[in-house]
């Protein structure tokens, strides 16, 4: 499908409500007589600049940034020296990581870029200002912003958002009510929101919503909530129907985050936009859907998991991002200490028995496994994995994706890879009898099995596997170790700060801070690098417990669980709450974030 020609400065005022018939006929008038630029004319005749650079970016296709409701410093406008600012009629107005957001009065001027790019070592994201705003900021004489207005693109509740997400939300307006009933009349409502929620809820999928889904504004909508995730590095996007506007929060480093709100007249088609990036079905709407979309960004790859999930507003859309890069780190860069990576290679290096990763949804189990999976990995051994579904690929193994329509179940698969010749084996889960009876009857048999089981802690693994059913020998002679680990976040090195924490929450680890005052504790402050969170990425905390022959006579005698734990504490294994302290000492993290992500109810 063509894209719509893009319309004329002119028009697009016109069609915002800037420019009357007559001063649209003077501009006209007045640009055949002289060599000034239309933009030049149409503020000379009384339109705001503003308006008129806003306009010119949308017939572009590219950001407008009104420079009165940023705030910028003179360490970044320092950034670019005066005669570059004067010569490319460009002012740096916000540094994000490596990202320079520069305002120019030709966006569109790629031999400036680049050499903004080469001067600066930074990522060049230009955006399209007026002109007399520029020379206003490199003059100090720019009218200062509002107290509310964020450093950034905006804001709604205190929460940053884009103010070209905006404008291409209002670009949709004219036709975001557009629906056919069962005669193909149009139905238009009246323009109040009690009608346009009726309709836009009660509507089955018609000719507009997948007309809106291709359209120019929508797109770029999309890429642009995909992007910004990534930039942020959000793990999950969620869109979320409400009964006036729709919600969109990233959840970045485990804690969502409300990044913007959008008319709810912009829900159907920014559904269908991400269905048919998903290669799901854009007509059904009652049930849900699961689709992915391949993306590339900053020469790396991504995999967006995406669910629709009906709900009494309109659909709700979760995607996870997934970054092929994640899981390549590497054994020593799970923020283990050496003691611990060092048990957990020798656990790598035995020929057979059965590892077990445990910990809940969102822990970082996967990723684990994958690091584990690329240290055993080599060409002299046979790798096979059965996952549900395969969510990364990596070179050199051997995946299978689960599909239960056709009778490939993970018990399935692993009976086909007994006859496969293997050496390594992963499960991307362990759920049944079946599955965890075959995994550990190839870990009896000379195969090294790598799988994940969801449990509280390490020393549960033996007794999940018996509540499944699984006999306790077998569990004794085949179970080799079993990682439990949970995400908590880092301390934001920016804004990073001592502090002394409560004294009855060091209690609940066992210090007591009037008997160890020399010991010094760390916080973020919070600053713009971490979003105020005092928070910028997260770590792992570990508990590994290796079996031993103690640990083996008691999982067959089924001792129980508090007896499984001291005496693996006995055999060297710290424990979540240990491990995450001793990272809270060592300024890594703080108390409380490790109590958040390892106290559970009783503990």
């Amino acid at each position: 499908m063509s894209l719509p020609p893009k319309k004329s400065l002119i028009q697009l005022l016109g069609e915002a409500g800037k420019l009357t018939r007559d001063q649209a006929r003077d501009a006209m008038e007045r640009k055949k007589a002289t060599t000034d630029s239309l933009e030049k004319i149409l503020v000379e005749i009384g339109v705001p600049d503003v308006d008129v650079f806003r306009a010119q970016a949308e017939s572009m296709g590219v950001s407008f940034l009104d420079l009165t409701s940023v705030k910028t410093d003179a360490t970044t406008l320092g950034l670019l020296t005066e005669d570059m600012q004067e010569r490319y009629k460009a002012a740096p107005v916000r540094q994000d990581g490596k990202t320079l957001t520069v305002a120019m009065a030709n966006p569109g001027d790629v031999f400036a870029v680049d050499e903004i790019h080469l001067k600066t070592g930074m990522e060049i994201r230009a955006v399209l200002a007026p002109p007399s705003q520029i020379e206003a900021l490199r003059n100090g004489t720019l009218h200062a912003p509002e107290p509310e207005a964020e450093a950034g693109d905006g804001a709604v509740n205190g929460n940053a958002v884009f103010t070209d997400l905006e404008q291409l939300t209002d670009m949709l307006a004219p036709a975001k009510d557009f629906r056919k009933d069962g005669g193909g009349k149009e139905i238009v409502p009246t323009g109040g929101d009690e009608d346009r929620e009726t309709s836009l809820d009660a509507a089955p999928v018609g000719e507009g919503d997948e007309k809106l889904a291709e359209e120019a504004p929508i797109i770029r909508i999309v890429n642009a909530i995909l992007m910004q995730a990534i930039k942020d590095g959000a793990s999950d996007i969620h869109i979320e129907p409400q009964r006036k506007g729709v919600r969109v929060r990233y959840r970045i480093d485990g804690v969502l985050h409300e990044q913007m709100k959008v008319p709810q007249y912009v829900l159907n088609p920014l559904v269908s936009r991400i269905k048919i990036m998903g290669d799901m079905n854009i007509a059904e709407r009652r049930i849900p859907q699961d689709g992915r979309i391949p993306l590339k960004m900053q020469n790396k790859e991504y995999d967006m998991r995406v669910n629709s999930c009906p709900t009494a507003n309109g659909e709700k859309i979760v995607m996870r991002i997934l970054d092929k890069s994640s899981v390549m780190i590497g054994l020593e860069k799970l923020s283990l200490f050496a003691e611990t990576e060092k048990r957990l290679l020798d656990i790598c290096h035995q020929p057979n028995g059965c590892f077990m990763i445990c910990g809940p949804t969102g822990s970082g189990k996967t990723t684990t496994l994958y690091s584990v999976l690329n240290f055993v990995n080599s060409v002299e051994k046979n790798v096979m994995t059965v996952e549900d579904p395969v969510e990364y690929q990596l070179p050199g193994l051997s995946q299978v994706h689960v599909n239960r329509k056709s009778g490939l179940s993970f018990a399935a698969a692993l009976r086909a890879f007994l006859r496969q010749d293997p050496d390594i084996i992963m499960v991307g889960e362990i759920r049944d009898l079946e599955t965890a009876e075959i995994a550990i009857q190839a870990a009896l048999t000379g195969h090294l099995v790598l799988s994940t089981v969801h449990t509280n802690d390490a020393a549960s693994t033996a007794t999940r596997l018996g509540d499944m059913g699984v006999e306790p020998f077998l569990i004794s002679a085949s179970l080799v170790g079993a990682l439990a680990q949970r995400l908590a976040r880092r301390i934001c090195p920016n804004c990073r700060e001592e502090y002394q924490p409560a004294r009855e929450i060091l209690l609940r680890f066992g210090f007591d801070p009037l008997e160890h005052p020399e010991t010094k504790f760390f916080k973020g402050r919070g600053c713009d690098v971490c979003r105020q969170s005092g928070y910028k990425g997260r770590m792992g905390i570990h508990e590994l417990m290796v079996v031993t022959e103690e640990l083996s006579d008691m999982i067959v005698r089924r001792a129980p669980l508090s007896e499984l734990k001291e005496a693996a504490r006995a055999g060297g294994m710290d424990t979540l709450q240990e491990d995450g302290f001793r990272k809270a000492v060592e300024g890594l993290t703080t108390v409380e974030e490790v109590m958040r992500v390892v106290f559970t109810g009783g503990h």
